[in-house]
């Protein structure tokens, strides 16, 4: 095997797999401590997770993490759970009836742009050193105050008709600033419409200027030639540098 000394990879997170866990398959397979990613997927999401290997790679995590991000999300209109995702109970259901076109629309207008959004209770934010999940896990509400964020484009993808029955699913296309959570803005947008809502697929295609087209599958990550296959498409710290410029 090479020695590997640096370099930049992009993996199509699998669902149900942990960030970190893609992280530790990247360490064993280049034979390498230094490796971090930039920017959380939760288990449930899927997509672009951009891997980091060697110092001179790991330096420029904060960089990456500043792009725009792009994201396809459902929300299944009528349940709202705990976390806001597929991962918490069911905390309420309502009948979503009918709900026109017309309605969706002026309720994702109102979402575009910048405004100020209160970060989810289940988050890796930090409060006195602790991610806000360990706090909400043990029944504690800690509430950060809303944060800057702007989101771009926010689009249906499902076409243009009317959703209704006791529960329905939206879905959407998100591209946004750092820093926003589609898990927030699917509980925002179910509250908006009235029947509430949580998020059950969220899958990033971009961040930065980063693509999943570029991207790993985890069934590349697992074979047994895993290393050529990296090799093949790692982005050099040379060329990403180029592409901050």
């Amino acid at each position: 095997m090479s020695i590997f000394e640096a370099g930049v990879f992009i993996v199509d997170k699998p669902v149900d797999l942990t960030s970190f866990k893609v992280v530790g398959r990247l360490r064993r397979i280049l034979n390498i401590k230094k490796v971090g990613h930039a920017g959380t997927l939760d288990p449930f999401a899927t997509g672009l997770l951009v891997v980091c290997a060697g110092r001179p790679a790991t330096r420029l995590i904060s960089q990456f993490m500043d792009g725009e991000k792009e994201y396809l999300a459902t929300l299944r209109l009528g349940v709202e759970t705990e976390t806001l995702d597929t991962e918490g109970d069911v905390t309420a259901r309502s009948n979503v009836g009918v709900i026109s076109s017309g309605k969706i629309e002026e309720c994702l207008d109102s979402y575009r742009g910048s405004q100020l959004q209160v970060p989810p209770a289940y988050s890796a934010l930090k409060h006195k050193g602790k991610p806000l999940y360990y706090y909400a896990r043990k029944g504690i509400k800690i509430e950060k105050d809303a944060r800057p964020v702007n989101i771009s484009v926010l689009e249906r993808t499902d076409g243009t008709g009317d959703v209704q029955g006791v529960e329905a699913d939206l879905s959407i296309r998100v591209v946004c600033s750092k820093g926003t959570y589609i898990r927030t803005l699917a509980a925002d947008v179910g509250s908006d419409l009235g029947c509430g809502a949580h998020l059950v697929q969220l899958r990033r295609v971009r961040s930065g200027f980063f693509s999943i087209a570029e991207s790993l599958s985890w069934d590349e990550l697992t074979a047994e030639d895993a290393f050529d296959r990296c090799m093949e498409k790692m982005l050099s710290v040379e060329a990403v540098c180029k592409l901050l410029q």
